[in-house]
């Protein structure tokens, strides 16, 4: 695995050290899942960003609305 060198806060790092408390096995593995939790939210972020965005399109365009209706119809519900 490939290492990284980061500077931390005194309180970050007392947090980091005491890992074992929060069931990890390593400091290593507790900043990993941090960064991946941290990773996974910006990412849900993004994309309820763009399904605003894109519902935001949909609400001014009458004719993408008509489509969607017309694609639907008849379809089991």
């Amino acid at each position: 695995m490939q290492q990284e060198k980061f500077s931390l806060t005194p309180l970050l790092i007392r947090f980091v050290c005491s890992y074992e408390l929060y069931g990890f096995d390593s400091k290593s593995s507790m900043v990993r899942a941090a960064l991946l939790r941290l990773k996974e939210e910006i990412e849900e972020a993004k994309l309820i960003q763009s399904a605003d965005l894109y519902n935001k399109i949909y609400e001014n365009d009458t004719e993408l609305r008509e489509l969607t209706e017309t694609a639907i119809h008849g379809w089991p519900e």
